[in-house]
């Protein structure tokens, strides 16, 4: 008896161990986790039935209805339980939809458990399946290879579908999906032949264990604020659904001002808030039955799927949860109004590309002003512009690679020279496919690729070949500003480089100046300082650019070896707000007495020449003048200036 009991009473402990903890590690929500919760409750009950059905049989001779009773459970669960784990493995490949189309699996899927269940009530009467001798002791019936032929087909659908979509699978997952397969069949074939040595359920026990320790780990997917699904679950499912070719909706939440509440009520209240949200989705999914998956993705966005049969309700979902968030919400005492965006999109139709999906969710904020209602991805999404963004890193290889970057040049005027002495070096980027690429789109794409430092050197190339050539000796102009990205002001080889490409094209430092952005003096420290300390002892100049941007740390700015500041645009339309102009005249006083000469930016009127020129600043640029012109047309126009002014 003991021995019968010893493997079924294992797996009946493990089993309500790996039940216990699947429910306290919050492996309850989505559809995965649901039907594998279902494997080991069936798994349990299975355990539960065999090991009465022993005990019966040993010590209830008795006892034949609960004899009949204990092993037609046990033997229904079993099979069951073999069901649900394919069913399991359909959902962690997420192919239910195609299954759903085909006609065969619809018939097929179901048929097995049917003739089981058949089997086992008419065996009440029939005792074709198992029956109890004149002992009382259970013995196996004609019928009982129904059984073992229900098990087999799940096993091959089971095998089938892991090796189908082992693509979807890591290695680790692939095996434990098949262990169970594995060990389940050899425990069978030697059950078969050992039928008082009851092992089957144990090695279904273990399989199952490899399964929650390898396959099922919230702390992987789970996010630990919300309770809700994380990016990387959510990276996960998005890319198998877009990969089985999947048609879904997605409801898009995002919390825009959702950094400036946490800075306001800080950041344990920003988690209650965060937690508030997540209740609100959860209690809508439940009531409305539409059993969605969840996610918190971080920074404020939320994310809600929605499977194809219940698309037609994706709106009405989206507009109750606007309607929902649009309310106040209190936090610790604190009422809270929230600017989120709700976007409805439906995929693969508007979206049918990992990539692209994924910038689009982040930056359909950015992109549209805030009107309160429901957003419909169709309405928004352009998808040569997102196509644009997916394609930014080949794009600039391509540039690099085959000569499509251009440098143009705007002019500079001096105003005490009266005359243009300098220009800034911009970079253009035209595609054969898109056209030109504004800088904005391309620079933070090659700062994030690393590319941005091949761009730097060739913008420095062009511009000291363009120095060294005849045609700028004969233009009288002193210098060229260059841009530097944070990116390259913080890369160790930056002074090496620079003075290399000096040296290679016999060009002095005077002949340069590198301009850096307010936002960059943010970042001086260590190896940024070192960088400019070293080019400024070689003799280079550095220019402040768009001062005025940003937060104008006037004690770090002091601090730097800056010869020049320029102003940003947003200075120069001040003449309808006298504070403005105060400001304005104050900064140029305050930069002045820095002993630093001054740039204006964006200049379009006779009037702000004059404005700008009257209060002694130094440089003027802008579309006054000229507009950033490429190397060619910028000789023309210098050379026209320079015939003009000796007239």
């Amino acid at each position: 008896m003991e021995k019968l009991l010893a493997f079924d009473f294992s797996a009946f402990l493990v089993m309500g161990v790996l039940l216990f903890t699947t429910v306290t590690r919050r492996m309850t929500h989505g559809k995965e986790n649901r039907i594998f919760l279902a494997t080991l409750a069936c798994a349990f009950l299975t355990t539960v039935f065999d090991t009465w059905s022993i005990i019966l049989d040993v010590y209830a001779d008795g006892q034949l209805t609960l004899k009949y009773i204990s092993h037609s459970l046990y033997l229904f669960f079993h099979s069951l339980m073999v069901l649900i784990y394919v069913s399991y493995i359909i959902s962690l490949a997420d192919i239910w939809h195609r299954l759903k189309r085909n006609i065969l699996h619809k018939i097929l899927i179901p048929l097995p458990i049917l003739a089981v269940t058949v089997s086992l009530i008419t065996n009440f009467f029939t005792h074709k399946v198992f029956y109890m001798d004149e002992s009382g002791h259970y013995c196996r019936g004609t019928y009982f290879p129904i059984l073992y032929i229900a098990g087999f087909v799940y096993a091959v659908y089971g095998i089938f579908f892991i090796w189908a979509n082992k693509i979807l699978f890591k290695r680790s997952r692939f095996w434990a999906l098949m262990s169970v397969f594995i060990l389940v069949f050899a425990a069978t074939f030697l059950q078969m032949f050992m039928p008082d040595i009851v092992i089957e359920m144990f090695a279904t026990t273990i399989g199952l264990l490899f399964i929650s320790m390898i396959v099922q780990k919230p702390e992987e997917n789970i996010d630990l604020i919300t309770d809700l699904q994380n990016s990387t679950a959510y990276t996960i499912d998005i890319k198998r659904n877009l990969y089985n070719e999947k048609v879904f909706d997605i409801i898009m939440i995002n919390v825009s001002n959702f950094h400036s509440i946490r800075d306001i009520i800080g950041f344990d209240a920003a988690n209650d808030l965060l937690k508030e949200i997540a209740n609100k989705l959860k209690l809508l999914n439940k009531t409305s039955k539409i059993n969605s998956d969840l996610y918190y993705l971080g920074k404020g966005k939320f994310r809600m799927t929605i499977d194809e049969d219940k698309r037609e309700r994706s709106n009405e979902i989206a507009e109750l949860i606007n309607t929902d968030l649009q309310a106040q919400i209190s936090v610790n005492h604190t009422n809270l109004n929230l600017v989120c965006y709700v976007c409805v999109t439906r995929c693969p139709y508007d979206v049918d590309d990992y990539e692209i999906l994924m910038h689009f969710g982040d930056r359909f904020t950015d992109d549209h002003e805030y009107s309160g209602n429901v957003l419909l991805a169709r309405d928004l999404f352009s998808k040569e512009r997102y196509d644009l963004f997916n394609k930014l890193d080949s794009i600039i290889d391509n540039a690099l690679t085959n000569h499509k970057f251009q440098v143009y040049y705007q002019p500079i005027y001096s105003t005490k020279e009266n005359r243009f002495n300098s220009a800034e070096a911009l970079l253009r980027l035209k595609d054969d496919t898109y056209g030109f690429i504004p800088p904005d789109v391309f620079i933070p794409a090659a700062e994030k690729s690393g590319a941005i430092h091949k761009i730097g050197a060739y913008v420095l190339e062009e511009v000291c070949e363009f120095i060294a050539s005849k045609d700028f000796q004969n233009l009288n102009i002193d210098y060229i500003e260059i841009n530097l990205s944070v990116t390259q002001c913080i890369h160790q080889d930056l002074v090496s480089q620079v003075l290399g490409i000096l040296e290679k094209y016999k060009v002095t430092p005077d002949k340069i100046n590198l301009e850096i952005t307010e936002t960059a003096t943010s970042h001086v420290q260590g190896i940024m300082a070192k960088n400019i300390q070293e080019l400024t002892d070689a003799g280079i100049h550095f220019s402040l650019d768009d001062f005025g941007t940003g937060y104008s740390n006037m004690q770090r700015v002091a601090s730097l070896p800056l010869k020049m500041v320029k102003l940003d645009r947003t200075f120069v339309n001040h003449e309808d707000n006298p504070k403005l102009s105060i400001v304005l005249e104050n900064t140029v006083k305050m930069i002045k007495d820095m002993d630093m000469q001054i740039v204006a930016e964006g200049i379009e009127t006779e009037q702000l020449v004059t404005r700008f020129a009257d209060m002694q600043c130094e440089y003027i640029q802008g579309y006054y003048f000229s507009k950033p012109i490429p190397k060619n047309d910028f000789i023309v126009f210098i050379t026209k200036n320079l015939n003009r002014n000796a007239k």
